[in-house]
């Protein structure tokens, strides 16, 4: 077990959108959800910086992300797993 399993931690699913930054991915959560007044299902999405230590995850790879304790003004989160490797074109 990792240790978000352990703590119960919140986790999310995304896309690494930018790998610029020493040590930190920006992953682009997106979700699907009703709409509060008319009832269409609308696409919502979220930008989450993320800390990598190891600077190992590349732009388009899908990473599962968990939250933390905070690590510096805009960065809580943390990459636990890469889920799916971007693909070549």
């Amino acid at each position: 077990m990792t240790q978000a399993q352990e703590k119960n931690t919140r986790t999310l699913v995304g896309r690494v959108v930018s790998d610029k930054r020493s040590k930190t991915v920006t992953v682009l959560v997106e979700r699907r959800a009703k709409h509060e007044l008319y009832g269409k299902i609308v696409a919502l999405s979220r930008k989450y910086h993320a800390h990598d230590e190891k600077g190992e995850y590349k732009m388009g790879d899908v990473v599962e992300i968990a939250e933390g304790r905070p690590i510096s003004k805009t960065k809580s989160w943390v990459v636990t797993r890469l889920v799916e490797k971007a693909q070549i074109v």
